[in-house]
């Protein structure tokens, strides 16, 4: 029951629950219509999401990414469609920028010792006011660029559609499953989550490692504003407020620990579509007022961080609970008292 993959099956079945009523209540969920549109309605906050993942599971904490996202897309609209710059600039620009700012909060978490909740909720306000000083209207991108993303689209045979967005998603999530389980940046991640100080001793790049995980998220933060834009063409620095806690609710929906050094990119993934079912259900169903879908997220919030409290918190690197965490040095095998 304490095994790593216990939350992981706990939000599948979730998810498997959640679908199969929608299912039962309307048939369209049958088909790829409704699969098309949750990845596309999904795509711009899971691709944030995956990046929250990484952060996480690191112990840590972000956010920014909200702001991040608004910025990005008041500063694409401005640049495109004001000043004429070419997008692919635009977006490589905005890119750098984004990574830029997520580096340097990592950089004053690590060395500064400042707690990341109160570093990154600085940089919400920052980058939250400077999407209002530069704009405080919706800004419609008219450019023959964006119209050619719009017309990326595959049509099933059941007239589902596969959009720009949806692929962007997958192509994130597959990217970001073997950046965490393949790379040894990823390893490192989880080290460091699991337990600091042990990750220090074993040689982990700890600074570099924190500041990674933060710039890698805000990258994907402002990949997912891009995204945003494309999708929407337009740029609206009011978006995205408060997304930063449906993205953390995700993440811990999705079985990653909130201390750290346990989870899958994989769970977050499967959270955001189950979210995304629970939306679309109340959409079609029309008898239920949309504010229940915080509802939910409250109460499966509420559960799985029970399901995290009743694992314990002696949690490994890969998410086993340590069972010689309270074991004296001298009892624990290979290690005998001088």
């Amino acid at each position: 029951m304490k095994s790593r993959f216990l939350p992981l099956l706990m939000t599948f079945l979730v998810f498997s629950a959640m679908y199969l009523f929608a299912y039962s209540q309307f048939n369209s969920f049958g088909s790829m219509r409704i699969v098309g549109n949750l990845l596309r309605d999904n795509a711009f906050w899971g691709i944030a999401a995956i990046g929250m993942t990484f952060v996480i599971i690191s112990g840590g904490i972000d956010l920014s990414v909200g702001s991040v996202i608004a910025f990005t897309g008041v500063f694409c609209a401005l640049m495109i469609d004001r000043n004429g710059w070419d997008p692919l600039a635009t977006f490589t620009l905005m890119l750098c920028i984004g990574t830029a700012f997520g580096a340097l909060m990592g950089v004053v978490i690590h060395y500064f010792k400042i707690p990341a909740f109160i570093v990154t909720l600085s940089g919400l306000f920052l980058a939250r006011g400077m999407s209002y000083v530069l704009s405080t209207e919706s800004i419609r991108i008219e450019h023959p660029f964006y119209e050619q993303i719009s017309d990326l689209v595959y049509v099933f045979p059941d007239r589902g559609r596969f959009t720009f967005a949806a692929a962007m998603f997958l192509i994130v999530l597959v990217v970001g499953i073997f950046l965490a389980h393949y790379t040894r940046f990823g390893r490192n991640v989880y080290a460091l989550g699991g337990n600091p100080d042990a990750a220090l001793l074993l040689g982990v790049p700890v600074a570099r490692t924190t500041i990674g995980v933060y710039a890698l998220n805000s990258f994907l933060a402002t990949f997912a504003g891009i995204v945003l834009s494309l999708s929407k063409q337009s740029g609206d620095s009011t978006i995205a407020v408060g997304l930063e806690l449906d993205v953390i609710s995700a993440v811990v929906i999705g079985g990653t620990l909130l201390t750290g050094g346990a989870g899958y990119v994989i769970g977050t993934f499967i959270a955001v579509m189950t979210l995304g079912t629970i939306q679309t259900y109340l959409t079609l169903d029309g008898s239920l007022t949309p504010w229940w879908i915080k509802i939910v997220t409250g109460f499966l919030l509420f559960a799985f961080v029970g399901l995290q409290r009743l694992l314990g918190s002696g949690w490994g690197i890969f998410g086993v609970k340590d069972s010689s965490a309270n074991v004296p040095p001298e009892r624990q095998p290979g290690i005998q008292s001088s």
